[in-house]
């Protein structure tokens, strides 16, 4: 006899810490761990309510007085590029693309150093040692991609130099932009921007409907860019909804706006496994 019973994992809430989106406010998250046999479905599961991927752990934003934090994600069938997208694609036509195992490397590192120092020098990930970059990029227990892009060698280089990196997760129904970085000296080609165009290439050729692009939060001028992007939904009041003009959205600041952390956990829908 077989039947199904639903994967249970247990739920925690971080300390709060000081929010790197908006000033003067704390942040906290609800969190899980992600391992064992059905880590890909709960990963696929939660990440469809909003929660996001950290090496081991699965999270989403959970503070006590602000859910100003909104996952989003671009359906791709529905994505039409801007004239400034098509510039960016333009200027990029020379960058070449290599997806990997995710397996961490030398010049990554050293790339994501140098994009570390001159964007993020004062950043949570400001420390990281090259020992914490390789768990950053390897420990997962889900099926992830290293996307490179390289570009032609510049005078004194020799083969092709990388360009951009970006750690994408492969779902169900999409792909999931875990981290990029990308060469600061090559701030011009809108590196940021080009990879997300290119993530929606790739999950259109896989026949993928949806690109996930982590958190966008009004009023942040960080997660600002997100919004640029046509057919982008966000996840808000428990579904997936167009954006429409991103200026009608305000953080929303007040204690009660969010549910108790018990409610949280008790919302969330889990995956079934089987079991004989």
């Amino acid at each position: 006899m077989r039947h199904t019973l639903p994967i249970a994992p247990q739920f925690y809430v971080t300390a709060p810490q000081p929010c790197p989106y908006l000033e003067g406010r704390m942040e906290r998250k609800l969190f899980t761990a992600l391992q064992g046999d059905h880590a890909q479905r709960l990963n696929d599961s939660l990440s469809k309510q909003g929660f996001r991927r950290s090496q081991n752990v699965l999270y989403r934003p959970s503070c006590a007085e602000c859910s100003a934090c909104l996952s989003a994600r671009i359906r791709v069938a529905d994505f039409k590029p801007s004239r400034t997208h098509r510039r960016v694609r333009k200027a990029t036509a020379h960058l070449r693309r290599n997806a990997t195992s995710p397996w961490a490397t030398e010049d990554q590192f050293a790339l994501f150093r140098r994009y570390l120092d001159a964007r993020h020098a004062d950043g949570g990930m400001a420390d990281m040692d090259v020992f914490e970059f390789a768990a950053m990029i390897e420990e997962t227990p889900i099926k992830s991609r290293v996307i490179e892009y390289t570009r032609p060698a510049g005078p004194g280089e020799r083969g092709r130099p990388l360009a951009c990196v970006s750690l994408t997760d492969v779902f169900d129904d999409g792909l999931s932009m875990v981290y990029s970085f990308y060469d600061p000296a090559l701030h011009a080609l809108s590196l940021g921007t080009f990879a997300i165009l290119d993530h929606v290439e790739i999950a259109r050729e896989a026949g993928l409907p949806f690109v996930y692009l982590g958190y966008w939060v009004p009023g942040s001028r960080k997660m600002g860019y997100k919004a640029n992007f046509s057919a982008l939904e966000i996840y808000k009041g428990g579904a997936w909804v167009p954006i429409g003009d991103p200026a009608t959205h305000h953080a929303e600041l007040h204690p009660l706006s969010v549910e108790p952390i018990a409610e949280q956990v008790a919302r969330i829908a889990l995956p079934e496994a089987r079991n004989a």
